[in-house]
C-alpha cells in the first residue's frame, strides 16, 4: 500500500539524517550512517523492508546520484589533457593490473572461489574492486590541506583518471550483461558509445545552456532551468538503455557535459538539485544497500571471503605502486596509498549489480562491508602517508592541471581574498609598442585598460597580431581595447569567476563594487594558478 511505502520511506529518511548529525561528530562518513540506518530498521530491527514503490525512488535516484557524481566529479577536459602524461601511463596500469588481480577472484581463470558469475559479471565486479574515489580523495586531501601540495595535484590527477576509465569500462560490462548482446554487437558497442558520448556531450555542454538562457529570456517560468536539466537527465537515460548502455553511464555523461554550466544557470540548478539528491534520493538509496544487507554472506566459503578481502586489496596497492614507478612518479607509495579510495559509487554499482541480479545477496552483503571499511579506512592512510611527504620533496605535477581541481581547491575563497587594488594598469594613450614592451607577461593574453581610474577596455594578444608591427609605435592602446560588460563581484566565489572568464575565453575579469559599480581592480588567471599551487613549488 501507498501508505506503508511512504511510512517507511519517511521512517528512514528521518532516521538517516538524524544518524548523519550524530556520527559526523565522530568524523564518520555520511555514507556510513545512511547505511547503518538500514542495516538498524531492516535486518535488525525488521521494521523497514524494501518494496516496489521504494524501488522506483531508488531507481530515480541512482541516475540523479550519478548525474552528480559527473557533474561534480569527472573533468573530461582535464582528462583529454592528461591523455599524453605520464600520469595517464599510471593511471593505465594501475586499472589494468588491479583488475586482472581482482578478476583472478571474481572469474574462474585460474581458480574457482564459487561466485558462479558470469564473465561480464565477473568483469563488472573486479571493476568495481578496482575504482577509486575521486570525491573521497579530494575531501580527504582538502581537509588536511594537502590539495596544492605536489603529491595531493599527483594524487587527484592519477585519480580522475582511473575513476572515469574504470567507470566506463564497467558501464559497458553492465550493458553488455543486461541487453545479451552478441559478439557482431559488441564490435558495434563501443561506436555506438562514441557517437553517444559525442552527441550526448554536444547537446548538453553546447546546445541546452545556450538555450536555457535563451528560454529564460522569453519565458518567465518558475525553476524554468531545474526541469528542462532533470528532464534532460531523463532522457539522456532512456537514450543509453537504447544503446545497450546502461542508464547510469547515460547519467554520468550527461553531469560531466554540464559542468561547464553557466555560473548562473548552475547557481539556479544545482542547488535545488543536490537539495533533493542529498534530502531524498541519496539517503534513501544508501540505506537500501542497509537493508538489503544480510548474513548470506557467512554461506560462502573461508578462502572465497578470504580472497575478495585481500586479492583486490593487495593487487590494487601493488598496481598502482607499479603504475607510478613505471612512469617514473616519485613517492610512488604515497600515490598508490591515495588510489586505494573508495566511497559511494561503488556502493551504487554494487545496488546496481544486485539490482539486475548480476551477484547476489551474499556477494552484495560481503563487498558492502568491505567498501564500507574501505571508507571508513581509508581517510586515515591517506592522512598518514600525504603528512609524511617532505614538504621541499620535488616531485612531478601533471602539464595541465585538471579544471575540476579548481572546484575543490577555490573552495570558499572570494575574489576580494585574492583581489590586489594598488595594482597598476596600462592607460589608454599608451602605445601598442610600450604596452609589449612592458605589460606583457607569460599565461596571459587579456589586459585590462584603464583611464583615471575607471576601466576603459580589455585588450587581447590576439588583436595584436592583425596589426602590423611597424604601426605599433604608432598607435595608441585605446585603438584596440574594447568595452566588456562582463565583470566579478568582490563577494563572489573564485570558483564562479572563473567559470565567467572559462565561458568567455578570457584571462582576466574585472571586479566592481557591487553598490557603487566602481572599478576596484581585476583578477587574472594567473592569480587563481597561483591561488592552486602555491603550496606545491612556489615557482608559477
Amino acid at each position: 500500500m501507498l501508505e506503508e511505502a511512504l511510512l517507511s520511506i519517511g521512517l528512514v529518511i528521518v532516521v538517516a539524517k538524524l544518524a548523519e548529525g550524530l556520527l559526523r561528530h565522530f568524523r564518520l562518513n555520511s555514507i556510513v550512517a545512511y547505511t547503518a540506518t538500514g542495516i538498524l530498521l531492516g535486518p535488525i530491527a525488521g521494521i523497514v523492508e524494501p518494496t516496489s514503490e521504494m524501488q522506483i525512488l531508488l531507481g530515480i535516484g541512482i541516475f540523479l546520484f550519478f548525474f552528480l557524481i559527473g557533474l561534480d566529479e569527472l573533468d573530461i577536459s582535464g582528462f583529454i589533457a592528461a591523455i599524453r602524461g605520464r600520469f595517464f601511463a599510471t593511471a593505465i596500469i594501475s586499472v589494468l593490473l588491479s583488475m586482472l588481480a581482482a578478476l583472478t577472484v571474481t572469474s574462474d581463470m585460474f581458480y574457482d572461489f564459487g561466485l558462479d558469475l558470469t564473465f561480464s559479471g565477473s568483469l563488472a565486479l573486479a571493476g568495481i574492486l578496482s575504482l577509486t574515489s575521486l570525491g573521497v580523495v579530494a575531501k580527504v586531501l582538502v581537509d588536511e590541506g594537502c590539495l596544492k601540495q605536489p603529491i595531493g595535484i599527483q594524487i587527484f590527477t592519477t585519480a580522475l583518471i582511473a575513476e572515469l576509465l574504470t567507470l566506463l569500462l564497467v558501464g559497458f560490462t553492465i550493458g553488455e550483461y543486461v541487453y545479451h548482446l552478441s559478439w557482431k554487437s559488441l564490435l558495434i558497442l563501443p561506436v555506438k558509445i562514441a557517437v553517444f558520448t559525442v552527441v550526448t556531450w554536444v547537446l548538453a555542454s553546447r546546445v541546452l545552456p545556450p538555450l536555457i538562457v535563451l528560454l529564460k529570456r522569453f519565458l518567465h517560468v518558475p525553476q524554468l532551468s531545474f526541469g528542462l536539466i532533470l528532464g534532460g537527465l531523463f532522457l539522456t537515460v532512456v537514450g543509453a538503455e537504447h544503446m545497450g548502455l546502461h542508464g547510469s553511464l547515460g547519467a554520468l555523461l550527461f553531469g560531466a557535459a554540464l559542468s561547464k554550466l553557466p555560473y548562473h544557470v548552475r547557481r539556479d540548478v544545482v542547488p535545488g538539485m543536490r537539495g533533493t539528491a542529498e534530502g531524498l534520493f541519496v539517503p534513501l538509496f544508501f540505506a537500501s544497500a542497509g537493508l538489503h544487507l544480510s548474513l548470506a554472506f557467512t554461506e560462502l566459503p573461508v578462502w572465497t571471503i578470504a580472497a575478495l578481502v585481500f586479492i583486490p586489496l593487495v593487487g590494487k596497492f601493488a598496481a598502482a605502486y607499479t603504475g607510478a614507478s613505471v612512469a617514473r612518479l616519485k613517492m610512488p607509495f604515497a600515490l598508490a596509498t591515495g588510489l586505494m579510495a573508495k566511497g559511494v559509487a561503488e556502493m551504487a554499482l554494487l545496488l546496481v549489480l544486485l539490482d539486475i541480479e548480476m551477484i547476489g545477496h551474499d556477494v552484495f552483503s560481503l563487498l558492502v562491508l568491505i567498501m564500507l571499511a574501505y571508507i571508513l579506512l581509508t581517510p586515515l592512510a591517506i592522512r598518514a602517508v600525504v603528512h609524511r611527504v617532505k614538504p621541499l620533496e620535488r616531485l612531478t605535477l601533471p602539464e595541465s592541471l585538471p579544471p575540476s581541481l579548481a572546484r575543490f581547491a577555490l573552495d570558499d575563497i572570494t575574489v576580494a581574498d585574492i583581489l590586489d587594488r594598488t595594482r597598476a594598469y596600462p592607460d589608454p594613450a599608451m602605445s601598442v609598442r610600450a604596452f609589449a614592451d612592458q605589460w606583457i607577461v607569460p599565461h596571459q593574453h587579456d589586459y585590462a585598460v584603464v583611464e583615471n581610474g575607471e576601466l576603459y577596455g580589455i585588450v587581447s594578444l590576439s588583436m595584436m597580431r592583425y596589426l602590423p608591427k611597424e604601426f605599433w609605435s604608432k598607435t595608441p592602446l585605446r585603438k584596440l581595447a574594447r568595452p566588456r560588460k562582463l565583470h566579478a563581484w568582490p563577494d563572489e566565489l573564485v570558483e564562479d569567476a572563473l567559470q565567467q572568464m572559462t565561458e568567455h575565453s578570457l584571462t582576466v575579469i574585472p571586479v566592481r563594487d557591487r553598490e557603487s559599480r566602481k572599478f576596484l581592480g581585476v583578477i587574472n588567471i594567473r592569480q587563481i594558478l597561483e591561488l592552486i599551487t602555491r603550496e606545491a613549488t612556489g615557482e608559477y
